[in-house]
């Protein structure tokens, strides 16, 4: 008889851990009851998580490096719509969080070289040393979603469009659909551009954790546990997107300058502004041959 409690006692316990999961961490670890769920952040250090919304993206880099240098399963790294705008092109480090999971304003990746973040913990400055200040962390106010969408339907009404990847934010990555202010489509390059925009000032929203979650869905990398991607259904036809660049926007203009660019791009930028200046020289030669030719 006691054997038999014990067995029943332990089937429940088993039914009861294997509905304890969180829906918004792929590798998180639950327990329960009452559900509790973890995401191991580095050797030995387990971070509290709030399955309910999506995990803040300082957690998840952490998290990434850390599953990297265990040889687990991570991401793969990946014009300027705006003269602000800038990309992740420095992919993956292992970043410093505050405890609410927000970016630290300076980074230096555990090496002597920092540099300052925005609030998606993208790079905004200038590489420098341990010495390099970052009053505070700029806020992301804008981003903007570059998808490509694979060969398929193209007559695709654009406000259809725009009200099918709004609900879709919402239902997957809770966006207030509010904040999706734009979206162009581009049916012969298969290009849809989505503008999210909060408020100047707004400290509610954090578009970089929809960024980041929607970056791994197209990237066929979902870090939610149903592994679904991100698709768009327009008029009973499905988009399925294929590739995808995000752009950040801050409320204040990144201050990286020039010297840390490589020599090529220095090299077209020089070759550029003496096109502009040969241009120019050109009218006015062409204007002052021209007040010549009426003087005599």
């Amino acid at each position: 008889m006691k054997m038999w409690i014990f067995a029943v006692l332990a089937a429940l316990a088993v039914g009861a851990s294997a509905q304890c999961t969180c829906a918004t961490m792929k590798w998180a670890m639950c327990e329960g009851p009452p559900c509790s769920c973890t995401l191991l952040i580095g050797n030995g250090t387990k971070q509290p998580l709030d399955c309910t919304a999506l995990i803040p993206k300082c957690f998840l880099m952490k998290a990434e490096m850390y599953r990297a240098r265990r040889g687990l399963s991570t991401r793969s790294i990946g014009g300027k719509q705006h003269e602000t705008a800038i990309v992740d092109n420095d992919g993956i480090y292992d970043p410093e969080c505050e405890n609410d999971g927000k970016f630290k304003a300076k980074q230096c990746n555990n090496t002597n070289v920092c540099w300052c973040v925005n609030s998606a913990g993208v790079r905004r400055t200038d590489k420098g040393d341990q010495t390099l200040k970052c009053e505070k962390l700029v806020e992301t106010y804008w981003v903007r979603l570059q998808l490509t969408h694979k060969e398929g339907p193209t007559n695709v009404n654009k406000d259809n469009l725009k009200a099918a990847i709004a609900n879709e934010l919402n239902s997957r990555y809770k966006l207030d659909s509010s904040l999706v202010k734009e979206i162009q489509y581009d049916p012969d390059a298969r290009m849809i551009v989505v503008d999210v925009t909060k408020p100047k000032g707004e400290r509610i929203s954090d578009l970089s954790r929809m960024a980041y979650y929607m970056e791994k869905d197209v990237k066929a990398l979902p870090l939610f546990t149903d592994q679904k991607n991100f698709n768009a259904s327009v008029g009973g036809q499905t988009l399925m997107m294929e590739k995808i660049i995000v752009y950040y926007v801050d409320e204040e203009p990144p201050t990286m300058t020039m010297k840390h660019l490589t020599g090529g791009i220095i090299a077209v930028i020089v070759v550029v502004v003496l096109a502009v200046i040969a241009g120019l020289l050109a009218v006015v030669s062409a204007s002052a041959c021209q007040k010549c030719r009426l003087l005599f």
